[in-house]
């Protein structure tokens, strides 16, 4: 009878902590507008304006900022090099994940960073080279990926200290699911100088509908 009641118990607290993670937020975000780019730019390929670095055509990334434990099994993620472009030339990841760099072109590149957050130099690397490159991304900040070979590739990684994060449509739509309750700061990152930012109250089961405005921009952290 002991064993039944602890295994009751024990099934029980499973279901209130995966209750806990069930309120979502959904909504739209307001994009700057494009720019328009000579012939040999690719979709979503990074562009700079005035010094600054965002994706062209415009999405953002929006992701949830609070107090949370670091995930134990992040996803490796990939960033390819094909057609002599990133895909994806924007890529949001939690810190600690590991990110690939396989080149599918027949032809070499040469990926490196020199932003503060993350320096590195893969070096000269063909596509049937292996193991395929990879980095760790430790400390949270914005990447700038270049390569040495091929001056018009550009990309993007926003490293962030948090597991709940999406791409916005190029309509600026958006959804998170599988949220904590509680109070966060809820951002959209527009650019490499521009991020949306909203106060949230979670709750369990509730779905919250935000929209940002630009007039609410802040200096990008």
């Amino acid at each position: 009878m002991k064993i039944i009641t602890l295994s009751a118990l024990f099934l029980f607290c499973i279901a209130v902590n995966v209750g806990a993670q069930n309120a979502s937020v959904s909504g739209r975000v307001e994009l700057p507008k494009g720019i328009k780019a000579p012939m040999m730019t690719k979709h979503y390929e990074i562009v700079s304006k005035g010094g600054i670095l965002a994706p062209n055509p415009p999405v953002a990334i929006v992701y949830l900022e609070g107090e949370f434990s670091k995930s134990s099994n992040a996803a490796v993620r990939q960033i390819i090099q094909t057609n002599f472009t990133f895909v994806p030339s924007l890529l949001p990841i939690e810190v600690g994940t590991k990110v690939e760099f396989p080149n599918h072109d027949d032809a070499f590149h040469n990926i490196f960073s020199y932003s503060p957050a993350k320096r590195f130099d893969l070096g000269r690397y063909r596509s049937e080279d292996r193991p395929i490159p990879f980095q760790v991304f430790d400390k949270p900040g914005l990447i700038t990926l270049r390569c040495d070979i091929h001056e018009h590739m550009r990309a993007l990684i926003l490293v962030l200290q948090t597991p709940y994060f999406v791409t916005t449509g190029t309509d600026g739509r958006f959804e998170l699911s599988g949220l904590p309750e509680g109070h966060f700061l809820l951002k959209a990152w527009l650019n490499s100088s521009s991020i949306l930012e909203e106060p949230v109250d979670l709750r369990n089961g509730v779905s919250l509908k935000v929209d940002f405005s630009s007039e609410k921009a802040g200096d990008a952290k």
